[in-house]
């Protein structure tokens, strides 16, 4: 027998009123809260006009307004289409036509599409759900719908074309709910940070689960600071978390030293929507031991299906490599190209993975033919070759279209970049193939590379040969700063073959100068070795041949070089930072401090110091040393004990120090964080 997250939410609501069920920064729903906003939701969208089966959009934002909208749409018998929160208004109203949706609840403009949708703020929904809650209203009955009619529609991302509405019935979500639940192991004490938007098929399952089992659910917006998981995580006691295997690389590169303190608090970490590589699983098992570490296989049409507790395989050098193992309520086989099982399978005899059970979608929204390529005899056939082991194990190939022909020999991506991985310098690494230029082999594996300390292309490929066959090894290597994802944080193939065709425009552009701003890291320890005077003067003299907004000039740049100051100064820093609740992230035995001001009276003050500090930076970068730029100093110059040392270095008391830079030789390599492409051309 199944039943409905509504219903679950009521019985909750009824045993634990005062738990917290969602939370977002300083808002909180309890269980009995967020049941009352729910029932108020599928009132005023029945008060609207909605019918059951209807579909209705929402932008899907990480407050407590998207769970209660979703809800509240079950309540009301209708259709959750869940919509990017970035989505344009071409897409909006694309899968608005595609659904034939009778209400679209969104905050995002619709320009251009406003007379064809019917759109309603989401904000004045939410508003109005929380004011319904507090009065006195005849609410509808909610009626218990059929097991297979359809609960939720999740579009998928589209990267091969016209995104497809996956339709999941309420005995797939219930199944998918439980399944997590199980596979994880999550407990009702729980409080469970979901720091993903609530359109990705990952965190919805996450959610679901979480409240199957009666735990707080804590939403963040992204992973664009470690500030908000640190507060999350610290001052709202999470316990688990879920997050996709480049976030949690990013999290990792944004915390650098406070990584195993803070995410180590954790009981579990669920990562899903791709697989971590060999070397990730064993650096985080290292770095988090006291954390169950889970690596989930899922999809949109089924949930997670696949559970891999990473901690348990990290020793095993066969194991470790695996994307998981079905749980008993889901049933694996593997396909021949002529449709059938393979009774066995290995590397060289792989096969597409099939899964069946409760939790499979009932299909693709006005995809027949789709739906009929997916969904064979109640089995789900994906694109993914794989193989399995005597203990039902899977190991991923990569999607059929993905592998490489390498004269007649047969390339699996994955296993390039499982096995470059682990050479000792790389950070990341992506392997696809592209046309052979000699037109011999048909095509050669081609590895993108994320480098970290003391990379070798020449080491690397000595590494390769002694670890796989020869006509495994990549025969090109593309440095690149980051590997292109698409919105959901999966790898981006289609983009890495775009770049790798615009590869030659580019090695043309690239010179010296642009080397040097691309390859520019924040280095924050640093070795006793000193500054030549001369080298330290030409840095400042970059600094101020920066542009000066009408040539003012009124900065001025302190050079702290005595150890004693540095480290006085370092502790104000950390001592007012902390009283005042602000980051410091630190920095340790620099040669030198540059506290970059400027002239409170000069409107382009921060813009003139910002260009110096920038050219500091680069010039420093140029021979050979390390710099990290702080703002701290910008929050605290009026504050003790901080003011005291400022005044005691001679800096102005008019000024705002915009940038403190820390210089000196690097003791270890920088690490690149994420760079977003923000770039809109005015048409």
């Amino acid at each position: 027998m199944i039943q409905t997250l509504v219903q679950r939410i009521a019985e909750l609501a009824a045993v634990q009123p005062d738990k917290p069920a969602v939370c977002f920064k300083k808002d909180m729903l309890t269980y009995a809260r967020l049941y009352e906003q729910i029932r108020a939701a599928g009132t005023l969208l029945r008060r609207m006009g909605l019918q059951r089966g209807d579909r209705v959009l929402y932008t899907a934002i990480s407050k407590p307004e998207a769970v209660v909208t979703i809800l509240g749409i079950q309540y009301a018998g209708c259709v959750v289409v869940a919509m990017d929160k970035n989505a344009t208004p071409e897409n909006g109203w694309s899968i608005y036509e595609d659904t034939s949706a009778s209400l679209y609840l969104t905050d995002r403009s619709m320009k251009g599409y406003e007379e064809k949708c019917r759109v309603h703020s989401l904000k004045e929904f939410y508003a109005q759900c929380a004011a319904l809650a507090e009065s006195s209203y005849d609410v509808p009955e909610y009626v218990e719908p059929d097991p297979e009619d359809i609960a939720e529609m999740i579009f998928t991302t589209g990267t091969t074309g016209r995104p497809k509405g996956v339709m999941l019935s309420y005995r797939a979500v219930y199944h998918i709910s439980i399944n997590t639940r199980d596979g994880i192991g999550i407990l009702p004490e729980d409080r469970v940070l979901i720091p993903l938007p609530l359109n990705h098929s990952l965190a919805l399952r996450q959610m679901r689960a979480a409240f199957w089992q009666g735990c707080t659910v804590v939403l963040q917006n992204g992973f664009t600071f470690a500030r908000d998981m640190e507060k999350n995580i610290v001052e709202l006691g999470c316990t688990g978390m879920v997050i996709v295997p480049a976030s949690f690389e990013l999290t990792r590169s944004q915390m650098q030293d406070k990584f195993s303190g803070i995410v180590g608090r954790l009981r579990y970490i669920e990562v899903g929507a791709g697989s971590l590589s060999v070397r990730q699983r064993k650096d985080f098992t290292k770095l988090l031991p006291d954390t169950k570490l889970n690596n989930t296989w899922g999809s949109s049409e089924t949930g997670g299906a696949l559970f891999t507790d990473v901690n348990h395989v990290a020793s095993d050098p066969v194991k470790v490599a695996a994307i998981g193992k079905p749980l008993d309520c889901v049933e694996i086989k593997v396909l021949g190209a002529d449709g059938q099982a393979l009774e066995h399978t290995d590397m060289e005899h792989p096969g597409r993975l099939a899964l069946k059970g409760d939790m499979v979608m009932s299909g693709y929204w006005n995809r027949p033919e789709a739906t009929q390529d997916a969904l064979r005899d109640g089995w789900l056939v994906t694109n993914d070759l794989v193989y399995t082991d005597d203990e039902q194990y899977v190991y991923m190939l990569g999607r059929a279209d993905d592998i490489i022909n390498v004269g007649g020999e047969k390339v699996s991506p994955i296993e390039v970049e499982n096995i470059a991985s682990e050479y000792p310098a790389m950070k990341e690494c992506a392997c696809i193939g592209v046309p052979d230029p000699e037109e011999v082999l048909g095509q050669i594996p081609v590895l993108f590379v994320v480098q970290d300390a003391g990379y070798s292309e020449d080491d690397l490929k000595v590494f390769l040969a002694a670890h796989m066959e020869r006509f495994k090894i990549p025969q090109a290597y593309v440095s690149v700063p980051e590997l292109p994802r698409n919105r959901m944080k999966k790898l981006d193939r289609k983009e890495m073959k775009r770049l790798w065709e615009k590869r030659g425009q580019e090695a043309e552009l690239t010179n010296p100068v642009i080397e040097a701003l691309l390859s520019r890291r924040s280095i924050r320890k640093f070795t006793d070795q000193k500054i030549e005077r001369s080298m330290l003067e030409m840095i400042l003299k970059a600094g101020y041949y920066a542009p000066s907004g009408h040539n003012l000039q009124t900065w001025q740049f302190t050079v702290v070089e005595d150890e004693g100051r540095i480290r006085r100064l370092k502790e104000a820093a950390m001592e007012s930072a902390k009283a005042q609740k602000v980051y410091c992230y630190g920095f340790n035995n620099p040669a030198c401090l540059i506290l970059v001001s400027n002239d409170n009276r000069n409107h382009n003050g921060c813009q003139d110091a910002s260009c110096a500090a920038e050219n500091m930076l680069l010039a420093a970068h140029s021979y050979g040393l390390g710099a990290c730029w702080l703002n701290v100093l910008r929050t605290l110059r009026e504050v003790d004990p901080v003011r005291d040392v400022l005044d005691e270095f001679g800096v102005p008391e008019n000024h705002t120090v915009w940038a403190m830079i820390a210089l000196g030789y690097p003791a270890e390599e920088g690490k690149l964080l994420a760079r977003k492409e923000v770039v809109h051309f005015a048409r």
